[in-house]
């Protein structure tokens, strides 16, 4: 116990990585979000995967 398999978490962490990169740049972008944009940016940094997952659910604001 105590041994990381790093062929498993390493795509997982690139994966996570390129998920906060795309919705980082996606919420600098949108002309307007659903609340400010320096809370999306914050929760899209602090919350792992859920964080940009929940900013491309509800973060955009829909026409």
């Amino acid at each position: 116990m105590g041994e990381i398999n790093w062929a498993i978490v390493t795509p997982l962490l690139i994966l996570q990585a390129i998920l906060a990169i795309a919705a980082l740049v996606n919420c600098l972008k949108q002309e307007e979000t659903t609340g400010p944009k320096w809370m999306w940016c914050i929760i899209i940094v602090c919350i792992s995967i859920f964080g940009p997952i929940l900013y491309f659910i509800i973060g955009p604001k829909k026409e």
